[in-house]
């Protein structure tokens, strides 16, 4: 059975709100968490970006869920950072929480002072880094020279089962190249030819592991009040690879964005007033073989959607999903083409 999960969006909502809100969409009946991990919004008007990994001790602290993030090593965080923090709470809470691997976003590394590579450079770099948190998971000293460099790095506190280290996907190019090293895959919501297309490239390459797909979807009594949400609050995340990872800062999205269409704001976002509508498209995603689903609503207020989903989407997801033949078994083993929060 698919699971359903809540994305907490940091970049539009304080740490202590979301803290709430995620306890409340476990209440509520949500199955698993999800975070984004950004020093930067994407846009002024969203207005927040707390610190993930504090704030990711105190979700699994205080639900029974499990958790994941996207987060990018190299570059604003040394890989050794990385892989004691995901030790650290994979030690806490075993088997409750993930971590994808990215290459980043400008408007997030920059912060460091050093010169932003290219993507080749960029990619070559993330390798290099899951080598060394594999590594470091397995209890090795660690030594490295190379695009990040490493002096005689060892994590003493590590968990019985290391974290999964999930590859994130906004590209049918990327899943393929995860497919060698990721424990599974997480993208997020695109035409479904091209998801399942994706999917079918990471498995044909040898690419193990849960499938998971992040859904970005603004849901409001009205479709006109859904679509100003999905407006006001995510259209400065409907472009495409490299715009979404060269830009420098939330203004410089802001600036961009100014005449984003209708259009463009619908291709990222599923927006409706219709429940109906919303978990015949949810189910859709889960036929093509998503073991989890992660849903954001994209506005800043998210009791009422966690209530209205919770109470009439979850339920029929769930009984559809035991009933009906078409739905796939889970994968094997282990647990966007815009600017997502997510995937990278």
């Amino acid at each position: 059975m698919t699971q359903i999960g809540f994305h907490a969006s940091h970049e539009q909502i304080s740490p202590g709100e979301l803290l709430r809100a995620v306890r409340r969409a476990a209440d509520a009946g949500f199955d698993a968490g999800m975070c984004s991990d950004h020093l930067a919004p994407w846009s002024a008007r969203q207005g927040h970006s707390g610190f993930a990994w504090s704030w990711l001790g105190a979700a699994l602290a205080s639900t029974d869920l499990s958790f994941g993030t996207v987060s990018a090593p190299g570059q604003r965080y040394h890989p050794a950072v990385i892989a004691q923090a995901s030790a650290t709470l994979a030690q806490m809470f075993p088997g409750r929480f993930w971590v994808a691997l990215g290459s980043g976003e400008n408007a997030n590394e920059r912060i460091t002072g050093d010169r932003w590579p290219s993507k080749p450079e960029r990619d070559a770099r993330l390798r290099e880094c899951v080598d060394i948190i594999r590594a470091l998971h397995r209890g090795e000293e660690v030594s490295h020279r190379g695009h990040v460099t490493v002096d005689r790095a060892r994590i003493w506190s590590l968990p019985d089962e290391p974290p999964l280290l999930i590859g994130p996907a906004v590209s049918i190019e990327t899943a393929r190249a995860h497919a060698d090293w990721a424990d599974g895959l997480v993208t997020t919501n695109q035409d479904l030819d091209t998801l399942r297309t994706m999917i079918a490239t990471y498995r044909d390459a040898g690419g193990r592991g849960e499938l998971s797909v992040q859904v970005h979807l603004s849901w409001a009594p009205t479709d006109d009040e859904a679509y100003a949400i999905a407006h006001d609050q995510w259209r400065s995340n409907v472009f495409s690879p490299p715009a979404c990872w060269d830009l420098d800062s939330p203004a410089a999205f802001d600036v961009v964005s100014e005449n984003v269409t209708e259009q463009q704001v619908r291709d990222t976002v599923m927006v409706s007033s219709d429940l109906g509508a919303l978990t015949a498209y949810l189910a859709d995603l889960a036929d093509l073989g998503f073991d989890r689903m992660y849903l954001h609503h994209v506005g800043q207020q998210q009791d009422a959607f966690i209530d209205a989903f919770g109470e009439h989407v979850l339920p029929q997801l769930r009984s559809a999903s035991a009933t009906s033949p078409a739905w796939p078994a889970p994968a094997s083993s282990g647990t966007a083409p815009t600017r997502s929060g997510g995937a990278r």
